[in-house]
């Protein structure tokens, strides 16, 4: 499947603060003194080219609002709501992040489970939303390391009242060699109803001018055999063409993605 977005807009509402580098941080962080609110738009327009079936469609891909800011110094939150991922209303994130030391976050809420590179960018191989808490922390070494794990209802976001007799978990590690460079490492270990499912995941990174690059692997095994291993792979290449005046940015993407399932041999 080849997939080419046309139009990927982000407008902001309100300019964030910029960093040294000249990309946009999220307010949604240890503040001092302002606590005003930042509110973020994204529009995600595409055109998608089924190579199989020789068929293309337009689509809206998501069109999200969200609401950062601070209510203490070491206080956050954050609320985002798609109005349309591909024709339905989501309400994606719902959280309180705590500060409570340098280096340190702890989350509560409805949150992107610590999963994959980034999960967003990744819809097919770790596109996972869930409820839970996190703890998070940023090592204080000369190649900067972050791990992040939590505990999550591993139900998704519409079950929240089954109660769970099992714990669902999910961690990861990501790597910073060098401007640009990310290596992530993660696991995770859920189970939604009768079936316990593992899942590992590599991916890295690099960006580089207008310019990103990424490539991920996922496997996925079930308890007992009950279902086929997943083998995963997401690759794209993006570039982003800056929009001076109305909006942020327009991003052109290709894209490649493939899922194999095998069956265990048995050997006599």
């Amino acid at each position: 499947t080849v997939l080419i977005a046309l139009l990927p807009l982000a407008a902001i509402a309100q300019p964030p603060s910029i960093n040294e580098d000249g990309k946009k941080m999220e307010k949604e962080k240890m503040e001092t003194k302002d606590y005003l609110p930042e509110v973020h738009g994204t529009i995600r327009a595409k055109y998608e080219y089924q190579t199989t079936m020789g068929a293309g469609r337009f689509e809206v891909r998501n069109a999200r609002v969200s609401v950062t800011g601070n209510v203490l110094p070491s206080v956050a939150y954050k609320a985002e709501i798609d109005l349309s991922d591909e024709g339905q209303i989501k309400m994606l994130d719902a959280y309180t992040r705590l500060f409570p030391t340098k280096g340190l976050t702890v989350t509560a809420g409805q949150m992107r489970v610590p999963f994959t590179i980034d999960a967003h960018r990744s819809p097919q191989v770790g596109n996972v939303r869930d409820v839970g808490f996190t703890v998070g922390y940023t090592l204080p070494t000369d190649v900067p390391i972050t791990v992040e794990g939590g505990l999550f209802n591993g139900s998704g976001l519409t079950n929240q009242k089954e109660w769970h007799k099992e714990v669902n978990y999910s961690a990861k590690a990501q790597f910073l060699f060098t401007k640009g460079l990310n290596l992530t490492l993660s696991v995770q270990s859920i189970q939604p109803e009768e079936v316990r499912m593992q899942s590992y995941d590599i991916g890295a990174y690099y960006e580089t001018g207008r310019f990103h690059i990424e490539g991920e692997y996922l496997y996925k095994q079930y308890s007992d055999n009950a279902f086929k291993d997943v083998h995963a792979v997401n690759t794209f290449i993006n570039y982003d063409l800056p929009l001076r005046k109305v909006f942020n940015k327009m991003s052109f993407l290709l894209r490649y993605d493939m899922t194999v399932s095998y069956t265990h041999l048995t050997l006599p």
